[in-house]
């Protein structure tokens, strides 16, 4: 949830009778006894702003407290809340100032939590960054202070964290880069919040095998349209196959090379007759862009794609050839159309550079009529109804050439399948993820397809 919709929310709980002392209660004990666990009596400082977050700070100092921790407070101003201020007075142990706190074993940071908007100032930071250095665990409470709850932007230049304990929901932040490589080990903790969101962590997908009546068609048929450079469409070729496609075809100029004897490479002479050959109705999913180049054939190449009423992968040089006109290109299109662009290709569909990639990505996807996979360490999915989901399971090891183009083959066997735009995308994105980690942290593209069949039978 964004801090707006957390602090409705919250407002909903406290309409219905539960107080604010009771909601920083809950946040303070379920943040102190996962602390317990994981630290058991290490010292402690809880560093706590003058804020609602510096009062859960006080609720988890005195937890630990009477639990025999050695803890300290430090705070540099007094509680501003009436909430926080309930939650100082119920504390029992001491309380020091920035500047004579020392540091301990295990940092907490209750400076500031959700809904900040504007830089720590130096001299507190500068205190913080001393206390925070001293520590040898250190624990952020909602959000590491420094740190904007909605965009993954850094505030502050802070250092990554051991462990941050989300309250109530988790915060886009709490999954967005450059934020998210600050939060170490992420941890929810209940606090009675009840609520919708159009936001998701991207779960893992439930997969069925084939059953007894299916045969290759039934399965899907994924076509690839090939370009100017062979290795794209032919990586696209492979990963539909083993992420379950029941039949790949390629269709390609005289001579393109086949990246398997088992995906037929079907030669078409020009663009009249692609056209043709796309339109067999048996064609489940169709790719285009990888490897396509962009040179005047390419433009026709696409254009013959988009003429074709089944579900669509647009990828790579497709993007950048269609640039700002890609709204125009693909309106009207019935079938499931899934574009899967990094940010530059992102910004080249937009005019525009990447500000939000949730709202921006949603924007997207309402204008075009298209679901958006947004690529990157923090990739977001976004589809035209405004649903969104932030991949938890992206991995750094896909900074590979080619990854890209796997990805594209196996969102498109899973719109084969019969899957929604949305939710292939989704569940390409996640088996994806999953085969980079399987394949460890040094792959070539043939290495990462490989690990595909193992992704697929964890997901059944």
């Amino acid at each position: 949830m964004t801090a707006a919709e957390m602090q409705k929310a919250e407002q909903v709980l406290i309409d219905g009778g539960t107080s604010v002392d009771e909601l920083m209660r809950r946040a303070g004990q379920g943040a102190a006894q996962m602390i317990w666990r994981i630290s058991a009596d290490q010292p402690t400082l809880v560093l706590c702003g003058p804020g609602n977050n510096g009062g859960d700070g006080y609720v988890i100092a005195q937890w630990l407290l009477e639990k025999g921790v050695d803890v300290c407070v430090a705070a540099p101003l007094e509680p501003k809340t009436d909430a926080a201020r309930h939650a100082k007075s119920l504390w029992r142990g001491p309380t020091l100032s920035l500047a004579a706190a020392q540091t301990a074993a295990q940092f907490v940071d209750c400076l500031f939590g959700t809904g900040l908007t504007r830089a720590v100032g130096d001299d507190w930071f500068d205190h913080f960054m001393r206390l925070f250095t001293g520590a040898r665990r250190r624990v952020a409470i909602d959000l590491p202070s420094g740190v904007e709850s909605d965009h993954g932007t850094l505030l502050n230049e802070i250092q990554p964290f051991d462990i941050t304990i989300a309250l109530g929901a988790f915060k886009p932040s709490h999954y967005l880069e450059p934020a998210r490589s600050m939060m170490g080990d992420l941890v929810g903790i209940d606090i009675g919040i009840v609520a919708s969101s159009q936001l998701a962590i991207l779960p893992k997908p439930r997969l069925s095998g084939p059953g007894p009546h299916d045969h290759k068609y039934s399965r899907g048929l994924v076509a690839v349209v090939a370009g100017a450079m062979p290795g794209a469409a032919q990586l696209a070729a492979l990963a539909a196959q083993k992420s379950g496609a029941g039949y790949v075809k390629i269709f390609a100029p005289l001579g393109f090379p086949a990246p398997h004897p088992s995906i037929v490479v079907e030669t078409v002479a020009d663009v009249d007759e692609l056209k043709q050959k796309l339109a067999d109705d048996r064609i489940s999913a169709l790719v285009v862009g990888p490897g396509l180049g962009r040179e005047d054939q390419a433009n026709a190449l696409l254009d013959a794609a988009l003429t074709i009423e089944a579900p669509l992968l647009i990828d790579a040089d497709a993007l950048m050839i269609a640039g700002s006109r890609f709204c125009e290109l693909v309106a009207g299109r019935m079938a499931e159309t899934v574009v899967t662009p990094h940010a530059g290709e992102f910004a080249r569909l937009t005019s525009d550079s990447l500000a939000d990639k949730i709202d921006d990505s949603r924007k997207l996807a309402a204008q075009s009529g298209c679901h958006i996979l947004l690529k990157g360490s923090d990739s977001v999915i976004a589809s035209p109804d405004g649903a969104a989901s932030i991949s938890a399971l992206s991995c750094p090891w896909l900074s590979t050439a080619g990854t890209g183009d796997i990805l594209a083959g196996i969102i498109a066997s899973r719109l084969a399948s019969g899957a929604s735009g949305y939710r292939a995308a989704c569940e390409g994105q996640w088996l994806h993820s999953r085969a980079a980690r399987l394949a460890g942290p040094a792959f070539t593209p043939e290495m990462l397809i490989d690990q595909l069949p193992a992704t697929l039978q964890e997901c059944l």
